[in-house]
């Protein structure tokens, strides 16, 4: 039966053991190195060849993201990481898998299912495309985003955004007739989604031009716009301005 070597690169020692404890544990699975710390991963993972990373994102010298960047040998990853906010970078870094700290047991051996489900050569072509267009165009559209729903992680589609609204540190994002927070700016958002069909229409909230039913000036000849889920978004006058000379 097939096995695969892992290298683990975590800097929490107690985070450590318990990822070495379950890829011990695991038939198909040979433990061969260890790093605490970014520098010490890409080192290791360099000389090593693993087949596959256990990746922990935010890391002392180095985080995992730039560690992946680095690398010149490509294993499966799968970040390990305690916060939400780089799910976007590691999504479209083609990662097999995202694990938000703590997970189960049962989350580690899901990800370890997915790195036997998938082949190898492609997910190590599909890094190596990811790193090369993520260096080359940090400012393309988005097209997917990752977002969490009772305690699953899944990809959503950017077209399925119907709008986003600044919700503290948060971003909502209503998508699917629900609505789900991502821990990104709506700032960094706006520069990575589709000008043509997003627009800004206020300093809290872009709109997503295929699911507005239709706009009407007030009083003040400030836009409301009614979106297709009933909701009702108001318009700045600079963007009630630009959105009346793109219906020209």
């Amino acid at each position: 039966m097939k096995t695969k070597t892992v290298f683990i690169a975590e800097d929490e020692p107690l985070a450590r053991e318990t990822l070495r404890d379950w890829v011990l544990a695991h038939h198909r699975l040979q433990l061969i190195g260890e790093a605490a710390d970014g520098a010490s991963a890409l080192q290791g993972i360099n000389t090593l060849k693993p087949d596959v990373v256990l990746m922990d994102i935010q890391m002392p010298e180095m985080t995992g993201l730039e560690v992946v960047k680095r690398l010149t040998h490509l294993p499966e990853i799968v970040f390990t990481t305690a916060y939400d906010q780089y799910a976007v970078m590691a999504f479209e870094l083609n990662a097999v898998d995202y694990l938000l700290k703590p997970f189960s047991r049962e989350r580690f051996d899901m990800a370890v299912a997915r790195l036997f489900e998938i082949d190898a050569k492609t997910s190590s072509e599909d890094l190596q495309h990811a790193l090369r267009e993520t260096t080359t165009r940090d400012q393309a559209p988005l097209t997917r985003i990752l977002v969490r729903d009772r305690g699953r992680i899944f990809p959503l589609a950017v077209d399925e955004i119907e709008y986003l609204k600044s919700d503290s540190k948060y971003t909502l994002i209503a998508a699917r007739k629900t609505t789900f927070l991502v821990r990104i700016a709506i700032s960094e958002l706006e520069g990575r989604l589709d000008a043509a069909k997003f627009v800004r229409v206020h300093r809290s909230a872009i709109v997503n031009l295929e699911f507005v039913d239709s706009m009407k000036a007030d009083e003040q000849s400030q836009l409301q716009i009614h979106m297709r889920d009933g909701t009702q978004l108001t318009a700045s006058r600079d963007a009630s301005k630009m959105l009346r000379d793109m219906s020209i």
